[in-house]
C-alpha cells in the first residue's frame, strides 16, 4: 500500500536512500571509503619488500659511510655521501610505512619470501642478493688507498644490481603506487651509480667482481 499511494517526496527520499546504500557497498567494496581494506598485509609484497630492502639500504649506508671518509677520488666520497644520504632516507620512509600499516619492523616470513623465488633467492650465507658477506665488510674497513675506491665500488656495483633485481620483483607484484614510485626512484638512482660505478672501475684499472 505505501508504495502505490507514496507521495514523489517520499518516493525520492527512498530512492535516493537506496542509491546511497549502494555507493556505500561499492565505495568500501572498492576500497575507496576504507583505506584499511587495502593497506598491504603482513605477508604482502609491499611488506616484505620494505622489510628486506630496509636491511639491504642498511648494509649500503654501512659501506658508504666506512668508504666516505678513506676514498682518494673525489668522485667515490661524493658518491658514497650520496648512497649513505638517500638510502637512509628511504628506510626512514619504509619504516614509516610498516608504522602506517600496523606492521612490525620484522614479519613472521623468512627473508626474500616475499618474491616469486622465496628463499632460493638467498646466497649460501643465507644473505639477499648482492650483499657483501662479513669478511668483504672487513676488508672494506682495513683497506686504504687507492684500494679503498676499488673495493667500494666493486662492492656497491654488486650491492645495487641485487637491489635493483629486488626492485624489478616488487614491481611486477605489487599495485601500490606510494611503493611502486619509491622503488622506481630507487632503480632510477642505483641504475646511475651502476654506470658510474662501471666508469670508475675502468679508470682504476680495476675489474667488477664476478655474481
Amino acid at each position: 500500500m505505501f508504495g502505490l499511494f507514496a507521495t514523489p517526496r517520499r518516493r525520492a527520499l527512498t530512492i535516493g536512500t537506496v542509491v546511497a546504500v549502494l555507493a556505500l557497498v561499492i565505495g568500501f567494496g572498492a576500497g575507496w571509503l576504507a583505506p584499511s581494506l587495502r593497506t598491504p598485509g603482513d605477508n604482502s609484497p609491499e611488506a616484505g619488500f620494505a622489510r628486506d630492502m630496509s636491511t639491504h639500504h642498511a648494509q649500503a649506508v654501512s659501506m658508504a659511510m666506512t668508504a666516505y671518509p678513506k676514498a682518494t677520488m673525489p668522485e667515490v666520497r661524493q658518491m658514497a655521501y650520496d648512497i649513505a644520504l638517500s638510502q637512509q632516507n628511504q628506510i626512514g620512509v619504509m619504516q614509516t610505512w610498516l608504522r602506517d600499516w600496523n606492521l612490525e619492523p620484522t614479519g613472521s616470513q623468512p627473508k626474500m619470501a616475499w618474491m616469486p623465488g622465496g628463499t632460493q633467492e638467498l646466497t649460501p650465507d643465507g644473505l639477499m642478493p648482492g650483499m657483501a658477506t662479513d669478511a668483504q665488510l672487513q676488508q672494506l674497513s682495513s683497506a686504504t688507498g687507492k684500494q679503498v675506491d676499488i673495493l667500494f665500488c666493486q662492492l656497491m656495483l654488486r650491492h645495487h644490481l641485487g637491489g635493483i633485481h629486488m626492485i624489478d620483483a616488487l614491481l611486477q607484484l605489487s599495485h601500490n603506487q606510494q611503493v611502486r614510485d619509491l622503488a622506481q626512484t630507487m632503480k632510477t638512482n642505483q641504475q646511475a651509480e651502476v654506470d658510474q660505478m662501471q666508469t670508475l672501475l675502468t679508470q682504476l684499472g680495476a675489474e667488477p667482481l664476478s655474481s
